[in-house]
């Protein structure tokens, strides 16, 4: 382990909290002005701490990197420990700047309870980055379920009609699977003698049933969270009811707690059974990526395409975990990656449209690329990049992924490659009917183009979706060595140990 100097990961996790806390507590809705430029600099002061990450991450070191490591409950042997290795680094910066993209995506928008509304993601962010850093069993668990609380309350008061609904579905789908992996880390503590550490959970001798029933237990917590079909249907209400920054976070983090828990507990701490049942799960996969591909294509709302499109790209991200080579696992931690930007981008462009139309009906748009040139310019771009086109970041991990999937088997391979067919369709189709065509309604007539602030928001995601597309390598450098690392330690059986 590599140890930090400064605690870049704790001022990571504790900045944004901290300037939450501060705006919740002072915050005055007779001083939006203040609060959001307090937020702003929250935002952008947690994203620069998280910089020096990506510049001084060794490439070729083992283990984790920037280690914190503190007593925190003694009588429990719990830890406040954290680190970061090639599988987390890139989510740390990500969180951060998605939370700038969220407070800027709310600066006209969001006009009552100013101050509560950041205050919430600022927290939020602050959480989902702790979840990525911890390396003791409990400080995940807590930050993990601690994400809920933000998220819940940004749904339930600043969602659509049904947000409480979606809210109560949210919440209680993803605290029933916690609930299980809360069973499976109580047993893992006892097991490895009073220790909360993952890593040592690593090296646990387990024989084979008890690990399928662990694999099990963290199988709900994160197919929930994923999600995965069938413990999917939680996300398009979810997606629909929430405020747009509601969705931008979503989609392009929270999901991504689901896929990083595969790769931190059930695929290193129960290597024999994430192969045995990994048909299961690459069966799962599959579905999702084909099927709700399908189920996105008929859709009349524009919020639920793109939330079923998550669900179809996250099934990439697990298909490529569990065919256990270099390339799927690569793949699947770039398409992530790409995703936070992707999906990020295209939700806000709806929202873009929802500000000046209040509605997401697919019907209700038309022509808009006649009267917004520069916001169909981003529309189509960020659309193309969701369904892989070549140069954009979209096309990078769903390409490893197949590339990984035929090596563990064609037919495998090949399904997940028909999948991009529907990609195409469903991004093209909602292309075709929301931006090309003649103006039909006298509404659309009537919009008007991006302002600077949406232009500069869209415009900063575009060239991370292109940068990445055409220049993928600092990442997949960074992910070498402990994807490596990771595929030696779940070849080795533990029953053989």
């Amino acid at each position: 382990m590599m140890q930090s100097t400064l605690p870049y990961l704790s001022l990571a996790i504790w900045l944004p909290i901290l300037f939450g806390a501060f705006i919740l507590a002072f915050g005055r809705d007779d001083n939006p002005g203040l609060v959001r430029g307090v937020s702003l600099l929250g935002s952008v002061v947690s994203f620069l701490v998280t910089l020096p990450l990506i510049q001084k991450f060794d490439n070729a070191a083992h283990g984790m990197q920037f280690v914190e490591k503190t007593e925190w409950i003694g009588r429990f042997n719990i830890f406040y420990h954290l680190g970061v290795d090639g599988l987390s680094l890139w989510f740390v910066p990500l969180t951060a700047f998605i939370t700038v993209i969220v407070v800027i995506s709310a600066w006209e928008v969001i006009e009552k309870r100013v101050s509560q509304y950041m205050g919430a993601f600022l927290i939020l962010s602050g959480a989902m980055i702790g979840v990525f850093c911890a390396v003791d069993a409990m400080l995940f668990f807590v930050f993990f379920e601690a994400t809920l609380i933000p998220m819940f309350i940004i749904i339930g008061v600043w969602g659509g009609p049904n947000r409480v609904y979606a809210a109560l579905k949210f919440f209680l789908y993803t605290f029933f699977g916690s609930l299980l992996m809360l069973v499976a880390l109580l047993f893992l503590y006892n097991k490895s003698g009073g220790s909360f550490d993952i890593l040592t959970w690593h090296k646990l001798p387990l024989a084979m049933g008890t690990q399928i029933l662990i694999f099990l237990a963290f199988l709900m917590a994160f197919a929930v969270k994923v999600p995965m079909w069938p413990v999917h249907t939680w996300l398009p209400d979810a997606h629909v009811e929430a405020p747009t920054g509601g969705s931008v976070v979503l989609a392009a983090i929270m999901l991504k707690l689901g896929g990083y828990g595969f790769l931190r507990f059930s695929l290193p701490v129960t290597p024999d059974a994430s192969h045995y049942l990994a048909p299961f799960v690459i069966t799962l996969s599959l579905i999702a990526v084909i099927y709700i591909g399908l189920v996105a294509l008929v859709q009349a709302d524009m919020k639920k395409l793109v939330a079923y499109s998550s669900i179809a790209h996250m099934g990439f991200v697990t298909l490529g975990f569990f065919v256990f080579n270099d390339m799927g696992v690569q793949g699947a931690v770039m398409q992530m990656i790409s995703h936070g930007f992707v999906s990020a981008a295209m939700f806000l462009c709806i929202g873009v449209l929802y500000d000046r139309v209040h509605s997401r009906e697919i019907a209700d748009y038309g022509g808009v690329v006649n009267v917004m040139p520069r916001f169909a310019t981003f529309f189509v771009l960020f659309s193309l990049a969701n369904c892989g086109l070549p140069a954009t970041s979209g096309f990078v991990g769903e390409f490893m992924v197949i590339l990984g999937s035929v090596q563990f088997n064609f037919w495998i391979g090949l399904l997940a490659a028909t999948a991009l067919i529907f990609g195409a369709a469903y991004s093209l189709w909602l292309v075709k009917r929301v931006a090309f065509g003649e103006v039909k309604h006298p509404h659309v007539a009537a919009l008007a183009d991006l302002n600077t602030r949406e232009f500069l928001m869209l415009g900063v995601l575009a060239i991370a979706v292109i940068v990445m597309g055409v220049w993928p390598a600092p990442v997949t450098d960074t992910l070498q060595t402990s994807v490596a690392d990771l595929l030696k330690h779940v070849s080795v059986s533990k029953l053989a140990q």
